[in-house]
């Protein structure tokens, strides 16, 4: 076949996609035992593993076996999901796969972290989450670092060591139309929009926009304020900020071309 693909030994061409009343019958299935339906289940969702394994394409990594982790990732969310959440297979899914990819990949990247860092790491991440429950708020390093009897940049090093790269492109959140990346997230008050907006007659482009509008470029712009912190003061989501900064950036950009 010209369109066939192989990933571990399996024709991605002919992966099929199981439908939402297909998957849910095959959880009753499951539930009452049959393990056929449970190989049915996984199957009919290997092609969201494809899906995923392509967001980690360019480190070099085989996809064989990048796909047969993701598969181990699919089968744990298979096993764990609750069928009684208002809630479709893959949105708990995706996340297990990647997790599970993740992991892979850092315990075998070539930058190798040692044992008692990583060992400080998982105590560091133990102590953060058993006094955020007992505070109710997030420990600062100091006092997570006092709690350990540690340095304070031991603690921030074993994070540092632990944690996956990440692409600033790469989306968090999709509404269907509209994406938000990592970089929407990021306060930088000497990004490169806010340079060029400096170069213009200010007070004459903001005129030119709603009020909205204005009001998100001046947060966003000259307050160094997040997407997200400017969604909870408005009371709108992020995604309406996303668009409503880009069309006003877009609107003055147009004035002034």
């Amino acid at each position: 076949m010209i369109n066939k693909v192989e990933i571990a030994n399996t024709n991605t061409s002919k992966l099929q996609v199981l439908k939402n009343k297909e998957i849910k019958e095959l959880f009753k299935q499951m539930k009452e035992g049959d393990k056929d339906a449970r190989e049915k289940l996984i199957n009919g969702n290997l092609r969201l593993v494809l899906s995923v394994i392509q967001r980690f394409g360019g480190r070099g990594e085989n996809a064989d076996d990048l796909f047969q982790i993701g598969c181990v990732g699919l089968i744990k969310a298979i096993d764990n999901f609750d069928t009684t959440l208002d809630i479709q297979l893959s949105t708990y899914a995706v996340p297990m796969i990647i997790g599970e990819i993740r992991r892979y990949l850092r315990d075998n990247n070539m930058v190798r972290v040692s044992r008692s860092i990583r060992d400080l790491a998982y105590k560091v991440l133990q102590v953060k989450e058993k006094m955020t429950k007992e505070t109710g708020r997030e420990p600062t390093i100091d006092q997570i670092a006092k709690e350990l009897e540690v340095e304070r940049e031991d603690v921030v090093l074993s994070l540092d060591a632990v944690q996956d790269p990440v692409s600033l492109q790469e989306p968090v959140y999709n509404d269907g139309s509209d994406s938000i990346y990592i970089m929407d997230q990021v306060k930088d008050k000497k990004n490169t929009d806010e340079l060029w907006a400096e170069n213009l007659t200010i007070s004459e482009a903001m005129k030119k926009l709603n009020d909205k509008e204005r009001m998100i470029i001046n947060k966003r712009f000259f307050q160094g304020r997040t997407q997200m912190e400017v969604a909870d003061e408005i009371g709108i989501s992020q995604a309406q900020v996303s668009r409503l900064e880009k069309t006003a950036i877009d609107h003055i950009r147009r004035l002034y071309k």
